[in-house]
């Protein structure tokens, strides 16, 4: 046998079917898209999924969830992925490095999960309760030194100011009310006292006359 003799196999190589080339190419004048209609014509094809104008299915079923973006920020890993490692000290480079995180993830924390037998040392990654007791029953340690945010300032509550005002501000706000109210009182009081009669009854006692 000569290199020029191989020849692939019965039926493993075709021709390209080439449409569009007339009656003689054995595809018809047409070339198998048949005598007009939407399917003949250029461009003219329905999109993916389109049902005729009925409400297609991905618009039938109702939306569930959502995808968050940060799904692969953080690497899930357990405690049967600890005992595979070679390293004694895990981290995130550690777990990147054996293809135990994606490079993308910025954090990874360990789950109670699986079995572990030797001691290692888990540094700067989240640990779940029960991970964190397997891992020291084991002989390991867990080491954090990540920055831990700053506690936020509570805001002061509505009760605690009204407790924090004075109670005698009420009584002095009431006393120019209670003056204003004693001198109108006091006016018509005077008026009364000295027989003088109001501008209206007045009039009325000149129309009698």
């Amino acid at each position: 046998m000569f290199l020029n003799d191989i020849k692939p196999g019965p039926g493993a190589r075709r021709n390209r079917k080439r449409v569009g080339r007339g009656i003689g190419s054995g595809h018809g004048k047409t070339a198998g898209r048949g005598h007009k209609g939407q399917r003949a014509r250029s461009g003219g094809y329905h999109k993916v999924g389109f049902e005729g104008g009925q409400m297609p299915l991905q618009r039938r079923l109702p939306k569930r969830g959502f995808t968050p973006l940060s799904r692969d920020a953080v690497a899930e890993i357990r405690l049967s992925d600890l005992e595979k490692m070679k390293a004694d000290t895990i981290d995130l480079a550690a777990l990147q490095a054996e293809g135990f995180a994606r490079r993308q993830a910025t954090d990874a924390k360990v789950l109670l999960s699986g079995k572990l037998t030797r001691k290692v040392t888990v540094k700067n990654i989240g640990v779940s309760k029960g991970a964190r007791a397997a891992i020291e029953a084991a002989g390991g340690t867990i080491i954090d030194e990540r920055p831990k945010p700053e506690p936020k300032p509570e805001a002061p509550k509505k009760w605690a100011k009204a407790a924090s005002e004075p109670a005698g501000k009420g009584a002095e706000k009431a006393k120019p009310a209670d003056k204003a109210q004693a001198g109108g009182k006091g006016k018509s009081g005077d008026k009364a006292a000295s027989g003088e009669k109001p501008a209206k009854a007045k009039k009325k006692d000149d129309k009698q006359a």
